[in-house]
């Protein structure tokens, strides 16, 4: 399925649950630095964008192209693998959780290093990803999709010549509702608008989704997920295999 196909469906409302969260934003904007000429690859609704420089967007998703607010950056309907954009145009290009849903990703990969001296790319780790409670206890399709899914983090650290590898620690209170998100706030996976903007339970099988979030409400219900997680309600935050690579 390609990347606009994917957001097509399950980009409707994305806002609502899906916001930058501020110190994943800082952490992004550190390795920006002040480069005034930014690509965002794969923009979606500009979330993570840098405000105040000369940005271009890329997006191929008509659904999330028209939830873009007010005043945001200029967007072009493209894919990575062939992004209009002159080479080395941009002082930095930049990528937030989108290659593993490009079709082409080692074309799209191969076009970021052209446009820009810099990469900045939020990838994910997916062996360090599928060992998440939901999918492990609760969504055996998604955690199976999970293993599948690519690029890993590190197969792109390489294609971009990444020099550095940031964790992103998932906050007790995240604000950018990504699956990890509510790691020790597990009733929010109960509601369908929550699992709605998260590719790996938007595509799985609805029939197959609906058992394993009975089993978690029953889990709730009766007091067992607390007794089997009860060292996560301690924590600050936790590693989910979110990682922001660069280069250059």
């Amino acid at each position: 399925m390609s990347t606009a196909h994917v957001y097509d469906r399950i980009g409707r409302q994305y806002t609502t649950n899906r916001r930058a969260d501020p110190r994943w934003e800082a952490l992004v904007s550190a390795q920006i630095g002040d480069a005034r000429r930014i690509v965002n690859v794969g923009a979606g609704t500009g979330s993570y964008e840098p405000v105040g420089r000369e940005v271009v967007a890329i997006e191929p998703s008509v659904v999330m192209l028209e939830q873009r607010t007010v005043g945001a950056a200029p967007a072009a309907r493209a894919v990575a693998a062939d992004l209009p954009v002159a080479a080395a145009w941009a002082d930095v290009v930049m990528a937030i959780l989108t290659v593993h849903h490009w079709s082409d990703w080692e074309r799209g990969l191969a076009e970021l290093c052209r446009v820009a001296p810099r990469r900045v790319v939020f990838a994910i780790d997916f062996e360090v990803h599928s060992q998440f409670w939901l999918l492990q206890e609760y969504l055996p399709e998604v955690l199976a999709h999970t293993l599948q899914c690519t690029p890993d983090a590190g197969v792109i650290a390489d294609a971009i010549g990444g020099t550095t590898s940031i964790h992103m620690p998932v906050y007790r209170d995240l604000q950018d509702g990504v699956l990890g998100a509510y790691w020790c706030r597990p009733e929010q996976y109960l509601d369908h608008r929550v699992r709605a903007n998260n590719s790996g339970t938007a595509l799985a099988h609805p029939e197959t989704t609906a058992l394993g979030i009975a089993r978690l409400e029953a889990d709730l219900a009766s007091g067992a997920w607390h007794e089997r997680h009860a060292d996560l309600l301690e924590r600050e935050s936790i590693d989910m295999g979110y990682r922001l690579l660069v280069a250059g």
